[in-house]
């Protein structure tokens, strides 16, 4: 994903972002709450840092028929020194529940774990999340333990190693 794609859906610019995705975007996007799930910086510390901030991240795109946008695979920046790195992803509600979200994150998993410098992946979700839950057990993670998200409560961790 690019900084200008990425400027255009933090900034509410439909238009610009369909051109640079040269696919239609999800009647829904982009909007705040989308934003807020997809973004875990704001649009200066992207700017600032690019590379770093967007590494990884990818549009999730249909391959047949008309060109639209589905979703979204995004790592919560470059692996740090530890080696870790966190994903995550979603798909539009009209496409949810197809396996997009499972094929795209699957691959972007294995694509970060032949990166130099990733050790692991992990990814998080609440225990009620169902279909976030299927996603992981699907691609071969493993759950680690749980971390506090400050307004939700628990979250579960789970890890794939190389």
């Amino acid at each position: 994903m690019t900084l200008a794609m990425v400027e255009a859906v933090i900034l509410g610019r439909r238009e610009d972002a369909e051109r640079i995705a040269n696919a239609q975007l999800p009647a829904a996007w982009p909007n705040r709450a989308l934003v807020e799930r997809a973004f875990t910086t704001s649009l200066e510390a992207i700017r600032r840092d690019p590379a770093g901030r967007l590494w990884g991240d990818r549009m999730i795109l249909t391959r047949e028929g008309e060109r639209r946008v589905l979703g979204s695979v995004v790592f919560h920046g470059k692996p740090g020194e530890d080696g870790v790195v966190e994903v995550a992803y979603g798909v539009e509600d009209a496409s949810q529940g197809q396996g997009y979200a499972t094929e795209a994150t699957l691959a972007s998993v294995e694509w970060a774990l032949s990166e130099p410098g990733v050790r692991v992946v992990q990814a998080t979700t609440f225990a009620w999340h169902r279909p976030s839950l299927r996603v992981i057990e699907k691609i071969g993670m493993k759950h680690v333990g749980t971390r506090d998200h400050e307004l939700m409560g628990e979250l579960l961790v789970f890890e794939r190693g190389r």
